[in-house]
């Protein structure tokens, strides 16, 4: 038995993180069903990554709301919001992500809700928090990142911001979304009330920066020093840290004794065994040590730091990965299926409970697609 079966969940999401957080809920045992528009569904149907689709939907769109069902509803509708309103009296859990003023046009507030239903857990994402002059603005992941800081963190001074590959804010609101309502479900189970989640974008990637924005701001308000050397992965830690070119690929060292790496590397580092230099002079140590590291594979310095006791590894891009024997040991991939029989690989939850590995094969719906079975099931009389 899966954690959250016998949960119903209603989302209103649409993009990114929102539908993540009921991607969560759904491979952890909920019943998810998306409330769409009638015809087009939810916006990201369309969003594609490298122009990628299946069937008349986005494979971004599948990434995200696997293991998922659709009722399609015009919330604008009169009777198509009674037959919502019914579904939400028989839910656990409620979530949107819409604009502030959304839900008060459709008269589906939190307060709206708890009327219907007392007992609801009503989740609601935002870009920067339902009120205050930021309240209307976009709550889109690149605005939301450059905005926070976070794009000072990554790469060397020389190239200015640089933004995360991935939808970073995006994502991990959604984590944190899943957290509060998990949260609110125990609450509930002690008082019988219904509870409102509430988390914002901004909020949500403050938090993932707790501790590089706890040390500016008791450090005397100094921004991070990224450095100009290439490979820099972190901008508050001391050499060796970082990524470094070798003669067939690239080789990542994390923390470790500076001057046993100098001995391994064979490589003169005399001038630094006062350990507070590390981080001063980290930009001229990385540069000895680069030097160096280039002239041999990667796997001749894995053995060699590995029998030492350093932490390091390859770098992997996607090919690699794919080929490690960690992803089929660990079972790290999954095989979904749409309709219309069409396969897709995907990754599957990271959690296991009781030993078990959550995995699913059900691919994301078609627009609509359960709304015979969910009315049969929920709104018949």
């Amino acid at each position: 038995m899966k954690p959250l079966e016998g949960l119903l969940v209603l989302e209103f999401a649409q993009f990114l993180a929102g539908p993540s957080a009921g991607l969560k809920l759904a491979d952890m045992g909920a019943r998810v069903i998306k409330i769409e528009r009638p015809i087009k569904g939810e916006a990201c149907r369309q969003l594609s990554i490298k122009d990628l689709f299946v069937d008349e939907s986005s494979m971004l769109f599948h990434t995200i709301n696997r293991n998922k069902e659709s009722f399609a509803a015009d919330l604008k509708n009169p009777d198509d919001l009674v037959q919502v309103k019914k579904l939400i009296a028989k839910a656990d859990i409620m979530t949107h992500n819409f604009r502030p003023g959304v839900m008060e046009k459709i008269g589906l507030t939190f307060e709206d809700v708890l009327a219907i239903n007392p007992k609801i857990i009503y989740g609601v994402i935002t870009g920067y928090g339902e009120k205050g002059p930021w309240a209307k603005k976009p709550g889109q992941d690149l605005l939301i990142q450059s905005l926070s800081g976070l794009t000072w963190l990554s790469g060397k001074s020389s190239q200015g911001p640089v933004p995360f590959g991935l939808a970073v804010a995006d994502l991990m609101c959604g984590n944190h979304f899943v957290q509060g309502i998990l949260a609110a479900l125990l609450k509930r189970a002690k008082t019988g009330k219904g509870v409102l989640v509430e988390v914002s974008l901004l909020e949500s990637i403050l938090d993932v920066q707790f501790e590089a924005l706890t040390i500016f701001l008791n450090n005397g308000g100094k921004l991070a020093d990224r450095g100009n050397v290439r490979g820099s992965a972190h901008a508050f830690l001391s050499a060796p840290y970082g990524i470094y070119e070798t003669a067939d690929g690239y080789l990542a060292l994390a923390m470790g004794d500076l001057l046993l790496l100098g001995s391994i590397l064979e490589v003169d580092l005399s001038k630094y065994t006062n350990k507070k230099t590390w981080f001063r002079s980290r930009a001229a140590i990385r540069k000895i040590l680069s030097k160096q590291i280039i002239t041999k594979d990667s796997d001749y310095w894995i053995k060699a730091l590995r029998e030492k006791g350093m932490w390091c590894e390859k770098v992997s891009d996607y090919n690699d990965l794919n080929h490690q024997p960690f992803m089929k040991d660990l079972q790290l991939k999954q095989t979904v299926k749409n309709s219309e029989g069409k396969e897709m690989e995907t990754t599957r939850h990271p959690v296991k409970f009781d030993e078990t590995i959550l995995s699913s094969t059900k691919a994301a719906p078609k627009v609509g697609e359960d709304n015979e079975k969910i009315i049969e099931q929920f709104l018949k009389i």
